[in-house]
């Protein structure tokens, strides 16, 4: 019966390949798959520019291109109706996100050997690059909302609907990247620990439950992937309204009326 499932086998869990530098250590299996992730997304953005650009006879879109543009029509959607127009900047950002963390979390599925946790581990399990990537949207964020507002009226917010709350509201503004983080890095890095435990059952077991669970663990990450870059979205929504998260006006030229001539009889 010990040989069926080995359940004193050890599973190191946060060990990561790793090299010193300057005093600094670096997580060499987070940058060479964040890397990866970073490149493929690239690749995938030049064959679908390449696709756009190729004219066919029948000008029919590739699915990677459909796949593509489905995105970015939604990206636009959620943009528009959180900022009340489209930012040349915040767009391109939540696609750019959706897809890196995408692949990143897909790293994982890579098939592993039994007992192992993954075969290339998603970099998203590690805090390092989530911790990196919520920094970097919430001070977007906090220079967008300054330029939008201006420096006192943005900083104005954080007092409302009473002075006294304002040490909540900067605690709660200081806690939004961690929390950004950490939604991300908690439920991939539960899913490597599950594909650990399931590579350590029976053969007879093993193969049913790899592929029910990297098939489960594909639609987490998808989902991750999708709830980043929609609170990257509405972060920024916040932002240019203000704490409460009143609805944004959009700049909009109203045209001049003209006087429409009466029809001559």
């Amino acid at each position: 019966m010990n040989g069926l499932l080995p359940l004193d086998t050890n599973i190191e869990i946060g060990n990561h390949t790793t090299a010193t530098f300057l005093g600094l250590t670096f997580n060499l299996d987070t940058i060479w798959a964040t890397v990866i992730a970073g490149g493929i997304v690239l690749l995938l953005g030049f064959l679908v520019r390449r696709s756009v650009m190729k004219e066919t006879a029948d000008h029919v879109p590739t699915k990677l291109q459909m796949v593509w543009e489905g995105v970015v029509s939604q990206v636009n959607e959620q943009v528009e109706e959180n900022l009340g127009r489209l930012q040349p900047f915040v767009v391109p950002l939540a696609i750019a996100l959706f897809f890196f963390i995408l692949i990143a979390n897909w790293l994982e599925l890579i098939p592993s050997q039994p007992g192992s946790i993954e075969l290339l581990p998603a970099p998203t399990s590690d805090t390092n690059l989530t911790y990196a990537m919520a920094i970097t949207v919430m001070v977007g964020v906090w220079v967008y909302g300054i330029r939008e507002q201006g420096a006192k009226a943005y900083f104005a917010h954080f007092f409302q609907p009473f002075p006294a709350l304002a040490p909540l509201n900067f605690i709660e503004e200081l806690v939004k990247p961690v929390t950004l983080a950490l939604r991300l890095f908690g439920n991939i890095f539960a899913g490597g620990i599950m594909l650990a435990l399931i590579g350590l059952l029976p053969f007879w077991g093993l193969i049913p439950g790899n592929i029910l669970w990297k098939l489960f663990d594909m639609f987490i990450g998808g989902i991750q992937a999708f709830i980043f870059g929609l609170l990257t979205i509405i972060y920024f929504g916040m932002a240019a309204a203000g704490h409460g998260g009143e609805e944004h006006e959009p700049r909009q030229e109203q045209p001049h009326e003209q006087a429409v001539p009466e029809p001559v009889a």
